[in-house]
């Protein structure tokens, strides 16, 4: 039985990383060994599982999540990862803790962090702040270790960000990776992250700007596609572009889907609200200012409207490399025709991706695992190899 995993070992102890007790904020704050790390564990994990071997390296220990937005994909993700591991899943639901009569998050950090191994957060409302609030608890859990007062420190988890999604992001990345047959074999190829037409507002930048985030890394061509107006943040564009510039790929930013999709070898069509809309969108957040809230809404709706033929159809489709690029999306899609009158993809685009959409989204769960294996083992190929010798069967 070892010997199917000897090649996951193998790359495990050849590649250069340094994720333990490391928190997972940004992908672009990883190496790129530490990012061929996570995949691998990723992959080793879903391996064990194919194989009916049990992943489970905790015999006790918390996973908290804390969803400041809603989710399916990624809280069903966190929950099953830690499970994968071990780990008990407890959510903090703000309105049942003492979060609303002021405690603070220095106070709360410590407070869910007794026994627990990792924390996963979701927070992508107010721009400029989710990625900081993150980074508020890691300095508060430093803090409590240092004091003595937590035995451990717990890992941090991006589940989402006002800046980037990197689970979504590395799962798109292994989705891809299966698909090619490597990472060298995405060099060169054309991946088209465009915006595409919601009937919804207010949707966030964290999906486009982690994948040219991520894909600049690997010497993909880059096409970021949106009308005018419907920028991202200027410093991670900025970043992107360099980082593409550094792996011999590219970032080209064009106003035109059509444009985007030609020669495409991979399509992310995906609505986000414009980075101008959401820094006022924050502003009235923040001021409790339901009216300026309802009237930056419809604004926004008709202005959306002005672009409802960016919208992911056959024709566009066709040209593509070969007419056959691999449609991608975070889900959920709107759906013309099914979930909306109107959207981002063509009911019969979608449907002809639906179980390749389903197969990219199920990659997520083991990621995730993977990230709290790397932040809580300092050796993930030891672990793995342990849990392969072992062979418990996880159903008996």
């Amino acid at each position: 039985m070892a010997n199917s995993f000897d090649s996951f070992f193998q790359k495990l102890e050849s590649t250069v990383s340094n994720l333990y007790q490391k928190d997972f904020l940004l992908t672009w704050e990883k190496s790129y060994g530490e990012l061929e790390t996570i995949l691998t564990v990723a992959e080793a994990l879903k391996h064990l599982r194919d194989q009916n071997i049990s992943s489970r390296c905790f015999d006790s220990g918390l996973a908290i999540s804390q969803f400041r937005d809603n989710s399916t994909r990624t809280r069903f993700s966190f929950a099953s990862a830690a499970n994968l591991l071990g780990l008990a899943v407890q959510d903090l639901d703000e309105g049942k803790s003492q979060i609303e009569h002021g405690e603070t998050v220095r106070e709360t950090s410590a407070m869910i962090s007794f026994l627990s191994d990792i924390i996963g957060i979701r927070d992508d409302m107010f721009l400029g702040a989710g990625n900081a609030y993150m980074r508020e608890v890691g300095a508060a859990l430093d803090e409590a270790y240092r004091d003595g007062v937590l035995p451990q420190r717990p890992g941090i988890i991006n589940l989402q960000c006002d800046i980037d999604h990197p689970t979504q992001s590395m799962a798109d990345l292994l989705h891809l990776k299966t698909e090619f047959g490597s990472l060298e074999a995405l060099k060169g190829k054309k991946i088209a992250m465009t915006w595409a037409y919601s009937p919804s507002y207010g949707k966030p930048l964290s999906v486009p700007q982690g994948i040219i985030g991520l894909m600049t890394r690997l010497g993909v061509q880059v096409d970021l596609a949106y009308p005018e107006g419907y920028g991202l943040i200027p410093e991670v564009v900025e970043l992107a572009g360099q980082q593409a510039k550094e792996s011999g790929g590219n970032l080209r930013i064009v106003n035109s889907m059509e444009d985007a999709f030609r020669d495409a070898d991979i399509v992310y069509p995906k609505s986000w609200a414009p980075y101008h809309v959401m820094q006022r969108r924050t502003e009235l957040l923040r001021a409790n200012d339901h009216d300026g809230l309802k009237g930056l809404e419809k604004e926004c709706l008709a202005n959306n409207a002005r672009f409802k033929d960016w919208e992911c159809t056959e024709e566009k489709m066709k040209l593509t490399n070969g007419g056959k690029a691999l449609y991608m999306h975070c889900l959920p899609a709107d759906i013309s025709g099914v979930s909306c009158t109107e959207g981002e993809v063509a009911g019969s685009v979608f449907e002809r991706y639906r179980v390749p959409l389903y197969i990219q989204a199920g990659f997520k769960p083991y990621i995730i695992a993977a990230m709290m294996l790397t932040n809580r083992f300092e050796n993930p190929a030891d672990t793995l190899r342990k849990l392969v010798d072992a062979d418990v069967k996880r159903v008996i």
